[in-house]
């Protein structure tokens, strides 16, 4: 069975990911520890909370390189998924740089901020989505987000489209929780455990 490691930073959001596992039949270990982490088979990175605190958190643990140099399948939820890239305008935080792109704000245009709620995600691709369906309902709650890139593997609209997950090389994310939205979220965090 897979070492599954959830990297535990100081972020909030860490014990429903466990608890999404152990219903999958896992027992993913938290940690902050480097060897504990290397030595994983996969990773999860969630996060909730805020940018530059969040990666100051990751500074002061000695996890950067390790998440920059990870080669195993990992997966970041949230603002995990956003801290994975290059530079967010919350608090003017520089990111991971796993993904060249940035994390916007979102602009209101009457609509509530933050994005908090059900929402459909579309245009799915690789095998994280394996068994969806296109239109599937996810939850979502985050004030930024990731635009449209070519390492988008899921939309979301609100109300422009943005990436409601990424991928690249061994490395994956997903705006939404998948730890809070019901089976098909489960069968996502299955595929990448499967992988």
């Amino acid at each position: 069975m897979s070492k599954v490691v959830i990297i535990d930073y100081g972020a909030g959001n860490v014990k429903s990911v466990k608890f999404a596992c152990e219903r999958l039949g896992l027992n993913a270990e938290l940690s902050n520890d480097v060897e504990v982490i290397s030595s994983a088979d996969k990773l999860i990175f969630p996060g909730q909370g805020e940018a530059s605190s969040s990666m100051k958190a990751l500074e002061k643990h000695g996890l950067v390189n390790v998440i920059k140099n990870a080669n195993q399948p990992f997966l970041g939820i949230c603002l995990g998924m956003q801290m994975m890239c290059e530079y967010s305008e919350e608090n003017d935080t520089k990111g991971l740089g796993l993904f060249p792109l940035p994390v916007k704000l979102f602009s209101s245009n009457g609509l509530k901020v933050p994005h908090m709620g059900w929402n459909e995600i579309e245009n799915l691709k690789t095998p994280l989505m394996r068994g969806l369906k296109e239109k599937e309902f996810m939850y979502f709650v985050h004030s930024y987000y990731v635009p449209d890139s070519e390492w988008t593997i899921a939309q979301a609209s609100y109300p422009e489209a943005f990436s409601a997950a990424l991928h690249k090389d061994n490395f994956y994310g997903c705006q939404f929780h998948p730890e809070k939205s019901g089976e098909l979220g489960q069968q996502i965090l299955k595929n990448f455990i499967e992988m």
